[in-house]
């Protein structure tokens, strides 16, 4: 596989970083009764949506590291109650998902990574499984977007990817991430 792909999967990793930061930066804005209220969604709240990427985020970065957490992972389906615990946990997960693939090779692509899940354990390609988070993830961002659409709160534009023109618009938020242009391209 050319290396560019690396650079891709790298690319996602960041903008997937990015998307969570923008999301949650939103979120900040809602009190705890909004964050727990009832909604129309796969999960019943924007906050159990937003727990559950960051579950999700936990057992497959786990995999992709080598590790054996497994369905150990979603044992707690509310490892963060409140917003000031979940920002800190998922910006974690995220910078591991950025680390990992940051370190890939174009073979490492084509490697297989161990998932242990209830009983068995499914070998997949690493690309293939890191396209799978990543869908995963914008599929929930986009429940939870939804859902403050049905707050007081405007839900972030995320479905941006890194436009070279629109840079200056997203400096800011690289400033608060400690990312430069630079960073995501390499």
């Amino acid at each position: 596989m050319p290396s560019s792909q690396c650079l891709t999967f790298r690319a996602l990793a960041y903008n997937n970083a990015w998307a969570n930061h923008r999301l949650l930066a939103a979120c900040a804005g809602l009190g705890q009764d909004a964050f727990e209220a009832p909604r129309t969604g796969f999960f019943p709240s924007i906050r159990a949506t937003l727990n559950h990427i960051l579950v999700i985020d936990r057992f497959y970065v786990d995999a992709l590291e080598g590790g054996t957490l497994g369905p150990a992972a979603w044992a707690d389906p509310l490892p963060c109650p409140t917003l000031a615990d979940l920002r800190p946990a998922q910006a974690a997960v995220d910078r591991r998902l950025i680390a990992f693939c940051e370190a890939l090779a174009p073979d490492g692509l084509a490697a297989v990574t161990r998932v242990h899940r209830q009983g068995h354990v499914q070998e997949e390609r690493t690309d293939r499984l890191l396209l799978h988070l990543f869908l995963h993830q914008v599929h929930h961002r986009g429940q939870a977007h939804a859902m403050l659409s049905g707050t007081g709160v405007p839900p972030p534009q995320l479905d941006e990817f890194f436009a070279a023109g629109e840079a200056p618009l997203r400096a800011a938020e690289f400033a608060t991430l400690g990312w430069r242009e630079e960073t995501v391209w390499g």
